[in-house]
């Protein structure tokens, strides 16, 4: 096994296919959406200077691509060389990994492990300073991932330090095979709504749904799905996430590539000729995930968002998919739909060089007192 790090996505780009294979269509792991998060929020913050590289390593076993670290380095005052997954940030891409074949998971992070503790260190004067690294902050992986859990246990092995916090929570629902089945799962109230809501409105023949089907399609699904996220969130004293000119870039560039991957599932539904929800979601190996939506704030009385999850879960059972993902957020509704929850861990990883322990040290220090500023305060005001 040999390991190789990439510092330029045009040193990766003919790598691309092998990327997607190892990502095995889970969307947020894709070429076409890390890449062109780098391109968006990874290359405008190194030109500024060199705080943000590329950092990706690649195993090959016999010259041929078999597991990936999708990673970047940032050069932070506190923290030192923070190694993290690209995609991070206001993006929120969820289920990020290492990327690998199932059979490879072993032999892919014995390689990585052995590679990362030879290069972090002073110990080892010859290594590359490019290597190097002094924190390896992995946020939101999944209790579940097998990949990221055995190489956490090789670095253990070889006396890094590794410590795990509870991260945020992501939803999906397990889908039956018919739409009856799923709705006998809900509470009769919930069921009474639902049916009501299909009665007046899609059975009254008011709606009209529109999918996009090809690239031509986009332009006006993407102004539609703006528009009511937009509203819907100034409408509650917020902003929305395309007010962010980097987002909206990214998603520009991205929803065309994940279209033409058959990964992109962008709808909107019009109640007597207007726009009242809108979903953007992606999907791969049998899930869809709702990433994105909008529901419009002069309409509430339809009940846009329920709608939209209607229709949508509907159609995902309809078109044999076996999971609907909510992603992150510990928001009423998803249970209400009876999701369940997928917990994630944060995952620290020091290596055994003195200054990074230190930096770990004063770090924990730091979480512990915000911890307990958040409960005891509380507790002393009463």
């Amino acid at each position: 096994m040999e390991v190789v790090r990439f510092s330029s996505l045009e040193q990766l780009e003919p790598l691309a296919a092998d990327w997607d294979r190892l990502a095995r269509r889970v969307p947020f792991r894709s070429w076409p959406w890390l890449s062109g998060w780098w391109r968006h929020y990874g290359e405008p913050v190194r030109g500024r200077g060199p705080k943000v590289s590329l950092y990706v390593l690649m195993v090959y076993d016999h010259g041929r691509p078999v597991g990936i670290a999708p990673w970047y380095r940032e050069n932070c005052p506190c923290q030192g060389r923070v190694l993290r997954f690209l995609g991070m940030g206001e993006i929120c891409s969820e289920y990020l990994s290492v990327l690998c074949l199932p059979e490879m998971e072993d032999p892919v992070a014995e390689a990585l492990g052995q590679w990362l503790t030879e290069a972090h260190g002073s110990a080892q004067p010859a290594s590359d300073p490019n290597d190097q690294w002094d924190l390896l902050e992995l946020l939101g992986v999944d209790v579940q991932d097998a990949a990221v859990l055995r190489l956490t246990e090789e670095l253990e092995l070889r006396r890094n330090l590794v410590h795990r916090s509870p991260g945020w929570n992501c939803w999906r629902i397990a889908l039956p095979d018919h739409w009856d089945e799923f709705l006998a799962k809900l509470s009769k109230n919930h069921r009474k709504q639902l049916r009501r809501r299909q009665r007046t409105v899609l059975d009254g023949r008011r709606d009209v749904l529109h999918c996009v089907q090809h690239a031509a399609d986009l332009p006006r699904a993407q102004e539609v799905l703006m528009d009511l996220h937009q509203r819907r969130r100034r409408s509650q004293g917020g902003q929305g996430c395309f007010d962010s000119r980097r987002f909206t870039a990214f998603h520009d560039e991205v929803m065309p590539e994940m279209l033409r991957a058959g990964q992109l599932r962008l709808v909107w539904l019009e109640v007597d000729g207007r726009p009242v929800v809108a979903e953007y979601q992606l999907t791969g190996d049998g899930v869809v995930y709702a990433y994105q939506s909008g529901i419009n704030p002069d309409v509430l009385e339809l009940a846009p968002g329920s709608l939209g999850h209607l229709l949508t879960l509907r159609q995902a059972m309809e078109d044999g998919y076996r999971a609907f993902d909510f992603l992150r957020g510990d928001e009423p509704y998803k249970r209400h739909w009876r999701a369940c929850v997928r917990p994630t861990w944060h995952v620290r990883v020091v290596p055994s060089q003195p200054s990074a322990r230190l930096r770990h040290c004063l770090w924990l220090a730091g979480s512990n007192m915000k911890k307990w500023i958040k409960t005891g305060l509380p507790f002393l005001h009463r």
